[in-house]
């Protein structure tokens, strides 16, 4: 089979996750080829997500590394089923990797959750508010690329309007939805978007008012991403120097707690709808 010089993230996850039955297992990757009747050196391509691997022989994998857990098996068998482009392969040679995984991520998703102190999440932008956010990039952006970006932050908003849809909670700081990036008009016209978006029934708005003080994760955007099971869940971070994503289970574990004190602290749904419609009629 033909060694791949540039996995996807799925790619990569799906080896990652062979790697940790593996050690699970207590076994090396040598005793594992041994074991398996292969070469170490394909075990290695496997786990490093350069080769494919079959739904059958991650199933035999998990038999030989003793793995109980039938649910994460299938779960992990269920990651080597879809091997056609998705539509952000069409920017490869545009956009960092790291932003095309972000939209494989989420095309995978079983649930979305974002928590965000200073900007609306991309997943709810209008495209002018996303476009005055790409101009303001340092180093700028030329024209070309700012509108790439702005075209394919908009597409990954189609995993909210598929069917079915993918649930997703956005927990918004308030400080975000008062600042009026592109002027008063275009402010006006992303709170009302993001207000009806709040109205369709999969998608959750919670406001995190000032008035609720300091709260965890303060200084992050963090984005969580459901798999069909716990282990295969996704957390991504944006950083200025590029996306960043977390699966050890320990920080797994870590954001969810901090997600859900997070949410704890929000405004209830209604509520949250009540102040974007008072800034809204403020503008």
């Amino acid at each position: 089979m033909a060694v791949r010089s540039n996995p996807t993230g799925r790619q990569l996850r799906l080896g990652a996750e062979l790697r940790k039955l593996r050690e699970r297992a207590g076994l090396t990757s040598t005793a594992a080829a041994q074991l398996l009747g292969m070469k170490q050196a394909q075990v290695s391509n496997m786990e490093t997500g350069r080769v494919g691997v079959s739904a059958e022989r991650v199933r035999t994998l998990a038999c030989h590394y003793a793995c109980s857990d039938r649910a994460l098996v299938e779960a992990i068998a269920d990651m080597t089923g879809d091997r056609k482009r998705g539509w952000w392969e069409e920017y490869r040679e545009i956009l960092p990797a790291g932003l095309l995984d972000l939209a494989e991520v989420e095309h995978h998703a079983t649930h979305l959750c974002t928590a965000i102190t200073a900007h609306i999440p991309g997943l709810l932008q209008t495209t002018d508010h996303a476009r005055e956010l790409f101009r303001q990039v340092v180093p700028e952006f030329p024209p070309p690329d700012v509108e790439h970006r702005v075209s394919f932050r908009i597409k990954r908003q189609a995993v909210l309007f598929r069917d079915p849809s993918t649930p997703y909670l956005a927990i918004i700081h308030e400080a975000a939805l008062r600042m009026q990036f592109g002027g008063p008009g275009v402010a006006k016209g992303q709170l009302e978007h993001l207000l009806g978006m709040s109205e369709r029934d999969d998608i959750t708005v919670k406001v995190l008012p000032f008035a609720a003080g300091s709260f965890p994760g303060s200084g992050q955007s963090i984005f969580y991403s459901s798999g069909q099971v716990p282990q295969l869940d996704t957390v991504h971070l944006d950083q200025a120097h590029g996306p960043a994503f977390l699966d050890a289970e320990a920080q797994l574990e870590m954001y969810r707690v901090l997600l859900d004190r997070v949410e704890a602290i929000a405004l209830d749904p209604a509520k949250s709808r009540d102040l974007i419609h008072n800034l809204i009629r403020d503008l």
